[in-house]
Protein backbone atom coordinates (compact mmCIF):
# COMPACT_ATOMS: atom_id res chain seq x y z
CA UNK A 1 0.00 0.00 0.00
CA UNK A 2 3.00 2.44 0.75
CA UNK A 3 4.38 1.61 -2.60
CA UNK A 4 0.92 3.10 -4.41
CA UNK A 5 0.25 5.94 -1.99
CA UNK A 6 4.25 7.05 -2.40
CA UNK A 7 3.32 6.54 -7.01
CA UNK A 8 0.28 8.50 -5.99
CA UNK A 9 2.12 11.37 -4.35
CA UNK A 10 4.88 11.54 -6.45
CA UNK A 11 2.25 11.90 -9.53
CA UNK A 12 0.80 14.71 -7.91
CA UNK A 13 3.54 16.44 -6.92
CA UNK A 14 4.54 16.05 -10.79
CA UNK A 15 1.31 17.08 -11.38
CA UNK A 16 1.63 20.15 -9.26
CA UNK A 17 4.76 20.97 -10.54
CA UNK A 18 3.42 21.04 -13.85
CA UNK A 19 0.12 23.83 -13.38
CA UNK A 20 2.61 26.02 -11.77
CA UNK A 21 4.92 26.45 -14.64
CA UNK A 22 4.45 29.97 -16.33
CA UNK A 23 3.46 28.56 -19.62
CA UNK A 24 0.34 26.90 -18.40
CA UNK A 25 -0.94 29.51 -16.59
CA UNK A 26 -0.84 31.58 -19.31
CA UNK A 27 -2.08 29.31 -21.79
CA UNK A 28 -5.45 29.04 -19.14
CA UNK A 29 -5.23 32.76 -19.44
CA UNK A 30 -5.66 33.28 -23.04
CA UNK A 31 -8.28 30.55 -23.41
CA UNK A 32 -10.83 32.11 -20.83
CA UNK A 33 -9.70 35.72 -22.70
CA UNK A 34 -10.36 33.96 -26.12
CA UNK A 35 -13.42 32.06 -25.04
CA UNK A 36 -14.37 36.07 -23.81
CA UNK A 37 -13.91 37.51 -27.06
CA UNK A 38 -15.73 34.62 -29.09
CA UNK A 39 -18.76 35.84 -27.32
CA UNK A 40 -17.84 39.31 -28.62
CA UNK A 41 -16.90 37.91 -32.35
CA UNK A 42 -20.35 35.89 -31.95
CA UNK A 43 -22.00 39.35 -31.23
CA UNK A 44 -20.42 41.61 -33.69
CA UNK A 45 -21.18 38.90 -37.17
CA UNK A 46 -24.70 37.80 -35.97
CA UNK A 47 -25.95 41.23 -34.69
CA UNK A 48 -23.81 44.02 -37.11
CA UNK A 49 -22.55 42.01 -40.09
CA UNK A 50 -25.61 39.29 -40.33
CA UNK A 51 -28.45 41.92 -40.97
CA UNK A 52 -26.30 44.12 -43.16
CA UNK A 53 -25.33 41.12 -45.04
CA UNK A 54 -28.95 40.13 -45.59
CA UNK A 55 -29.54 42.87 -47.46
CA UNK A 56 -27.58 41.30 -50.44
CA UNK A 57 -29.11 38.10 -49.80
CA UNK A 58 -32.87 39.22 -50.43
CA UNK A 59 -35.94 39.87 -48.03
CA UNK A 60 -33.41 41.80 -45.60
CA UNK A 61 -33.60 38.35 -43.78
CA UNK A 62 -30.51 37.52 -41.96
CA UNK A 63 -27.72 35.79 -43.75
CA UNK A 64 -27.71 33.23 -41.09
CA UNK A 65 -31.16 31.98 -42.33
CA UNK A 66 -29.67 31.08 -45.79
CA UNK A 67 -30.57 27.76 -46.86
CA UNK A 68 -30.80 26.47 -50.59
CA UNK A 69 -33.95 23.39 -49.52
CA UNK A 70 -32.90 19.99 -51.03
CA UNK A 71 -34.90 17.71 -52.94
CA UNK A 72 -36.90 15.27 -50.32
CA UNK A 73 -36.66 17.48 -47.74
CA UNK A 74 -33.39 18.78 -45.82
CA UNK A 75 -31.50 21.89 -46.63
CA UNK A 76 -27.83 22.96 -47.03
CA UNK A 77 -27.02 25.88 -44.47
CA UNK A 78 -24.80 28.29 -46.08
CA UNK A 79 -25.60 30.91 -43.41
CA UNK A 80 -24.22 28.94 -40.65
CA UNK A 81 -21.15 28.19 -42.56
CA UNK A 82 -20.77 31.74 -43.25
CA UNK A 83 -21.26 32.96 -40.06
CA UNK A 84 -18.56 30.43 -39.20
CA UNK A 85 -16.25 31.27 -41.53
CA UNK A 86 -17.07 34.91 -41.02
CA UNK A 87 -16.35 34.06 -37.15
CA UNK A 88 -12.89 32.28 -37.84
CA UNK A 89 -11.48 35.18 -40.08
CA UNK A 90 -12.50 37.66 -37.51
CA UNK A 91 -10.10 35.52 -34.76
CA UNK A 92 -7.69 35.08 -37.16
CA UNK A 93 -7.20 38.84 -37.76
CA UNK A 94 -7.57 39.69 -34.09
CA UNK A 95 -4.75 36.82 -33.22
CA UNK A 96 -2.39 38.19 -36.02
CA UNK A 97 -2.78 42.19 -34.93
CA UNK A 98 -1.84 40.64 -31.81
CA UNK A 99 0.84 38.78 -32.29
CA UNK A 100 2.77 41.39 -34.68
CA UNK A 101 2.22 43.92 -31.94
CA UNK A 102 3.78 41.44 -29.77
CA UNK A 103 6.84 40.82 -31.74
CA UNK A 104 7.27 44.64 -32.66
CA UNK A 105 7.46 44.91 -28.66
CA UNK A 106 10.03 42.34 -28.78
CA UNK A 107 12.39 44.26 -31.76
CA UNK A 108 11.96 46.80 -29.41
CA UNK A 109 13.00 45.06 -26.48
CA UNK A 110 16.23 43.44 -28.42
CA UNK A 111 16.92 46.94 -29.75
CA UNK A 112 17.20 48.21 -26.66
CA UNK A 113 20.17 46.21 -25.25
CA UNK A 114 23.25 48.00 -25.24
CA UNK A 115 26.12 46.30 -27.11
CA UNK A 116 28.71 44.99 -25.19
CA UNK A 117 31.58 47.04 -23.33
CA UNK A 118 34.39 47.14 -26.06
CA UNK A 119 37.69 45.94 -23.76
CA UNK A 120 39.53 48.17 -21.90
CA UNK A 121 43.27 48.91 -23.27
CA UNK A 122 45.11 46.99 -20.72
CA UNK A 123 42.80 43.92 -22.39
CA UNK A 124 43.40 44.90 -25.45
CA UNK A 125 47.49 44.91 -24.96
CA UNK A 126 46.91 41.68 -22.94
CA UNK A 127 45.21 40.44 -26.35
CA UNK A 128 47.73 41.29 -28.66
CA UNK A 129 50.66 40.00 -26.15
CA UNK A 130 48.61 36.43 -26.12
CA UNK A 131 48.61 36.65 -30.25
CA UNK A 132 52.47 37.43 -30.58
CA UNK A 133 52.99 34.18 -28.06
CA UNK A 134 50.85 31.91 -30.36
CA UNK A 135 53.01 33.01 -33.13
CA UNK A 136 56.18 32.36 -32.13
CA UNK A 137 55.07 28.60 -30.70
Amino acid sequence: MSHLSQKTTGFLAEFRKFIARGNVMDLAVGVIIGGAFKGITDSLVNDILNPILGIFAGDNAALAALSIQLPGGGALMLGSFLNAVLNFLIMAFVVFCIIKALNRLHKKEEDATPPPPQPSREEQLLIEIRDLLKERT
